[in-house]
């Protein structure tokens, strides 16, 4: 019997797998390069491959059109204006995502920040609204705070992801560790889904799509990838390339020669 979580969980992806751009920089930054409409963005990809967005509820509100992509509310923010700017706290609740038509909800933790035990209690809290609600919950798990040397150290990837799956989400987002097999290790000790973070902007489109075809191999279900999309020169040509590796199973450099032969085209 299927229920209400399985529902909209096929709606944010695609035969089991996500392609999602992160757009909920605009609390955080400001109107950054590619964000300046956040809607435009979106609907600019939407029918190529993306399967879900990652945006604060206001935006959401303010749509000029429904679309076709599986919605995400983040429901935690911070500032960079902030003298706390690794403390994520609540703007939002599940049932006001529900409201909005939202598929899932999304909350920020940053494990190893002295602000660690709050945010661990807001991941608890919300995992039982989505519980209640039959709502999907992405974790967004990083290590990151004064108590992280290596962000990327597989064994502390290893433990925020694992407790992103033991609070109870349903898929958690974290850092790739750089290497297949020790992301392999990573994906083999977490009970739920992984998909990956983007990091900061990559130098080149061969680095992204490695990137993504690694963390595929080594039993990721997805990316969400933000920077390196909505600040590309051509947004919509490098979803429909991780579609390609990710939901279409390409290898990674016929991917790579068809998506440097399209970007001449255009």
């Amino acid at each position: 019997m299927v229920s209400g979580r399985d529902i909209r969980l096929n709606r944010i992806t695609k035969k089991g797998k996500m392609i999602c751009i992160p757009m909920d920089h605009g609390i955080t930054n400001g109107p950054i390069k590619g964000l300046e409409n956040t809607h435009d963005m979106i609907y600019q990809c939407e029918d190529s491959g993306l399967t879900a967005v990652i945006i604060n509820k206001g935006v959401i509100k303010s749509m000029p059109k429904p679309t076709s992509i599986g919605l995400i509310t983040h429901l935690s923010a911070s500032t960079s204006l902030s003298p706390y700017p690794n403390k994520k706290v609540l703007i939002g609740n599940v049932a006001d995502a529900i409201r909005l038509g939202s598929d899932a909800v999304s909350v920020h933790i940053n494990i190893g920040a002295k602000e660690e035990p709050e945010m661990l209690e807001v991941l608890g809290m919300v995992s039982d609204e989505c519980d209640e609600w039959n709502v999907p919950l992405l974790a967004m798990m990083y290590p990151r705070g004064e108590n992280i040397k290596n962000p990327y150290d597989p064994e502390i990837v290893a433990h925020v992801t694992r407790i992103g799956a033991e609070a109870g989400a349903d898929i958690v987002k974290s850092v790739y560790t750089g290497d297949l097999d020790s992301f392999r290790s990573v994906v083999k000790r977490c009970p739920v889904p992984i998909v990956i973070a983007g990091g900061p902007k990559s130098k080149t489109d061969t680095d992204i799509l490695q990137m993504c075809s690694n963390a595929i191999e080594a039993g990721a279900q997805g990316v969400t990838f933000g920077r390196n999309i909505f600040q590309h020169d051509n947004p919509s040509s490098l979803v429909k390339a991780l579609y390609e590796i990710i939901i279409g199973k390409k290898n990674y450099n016929e991917v790579l020669k068809n998506f440097g032969e399209r970007k001449r085209k255009k």
